[in-house]
């Protein structure tokens, strides 16, 4: 829905709890939900990035788990990372696939 979206929202809030409050507010005043949803995807990778700015960061991050099936979460970050944003074909279970793998070390003692 945000890629539909017409015009920039800000969501202020870094609490989940003040940002829910912040989008029923824009609801309410009747706001598009393309537009609140562009604002939500832009405050989490704006959060996310200030984040991993602390960290060294490569020239090419791999995004994993559910939210990297969401195409404005994904898009977002990618514009604010200023880097190569790769999602792999089923990102929902990389973490399961690692766990699954170290498990087959520890019992075939490889």
């Amino acid at each position: 829905k945000s890629q539909q979206s017409r015009k920039k929202i800000k969501i202020s809030s870094m609490c989940t709890v003040f940002a829910e409050s912040e989008v029923i507010s824009l609801i309410a005043e009747g706001q598009a939900k393309e537009d609140i949803v562009r604002g939500l995807h832009e405050a989490i990778s704006n959060r996310i990035c200030s984040m991993a700015n602390r960290l060294r960061l490569e020239n090419i991050i791999t995004l994993t788990g559910g939210v990297a099936k969401n195409i404005g979460m994904v898009r977002a970050l990618k514009k604010r990372l200023k880097a190569k944003v790769y999602v792999p074909d089923e990102p929902q279970i990389v973490g399961a696939l690692g766990v699954a793998i170290a498990a087959r070390k520890i019992v075939y003692s490889e």
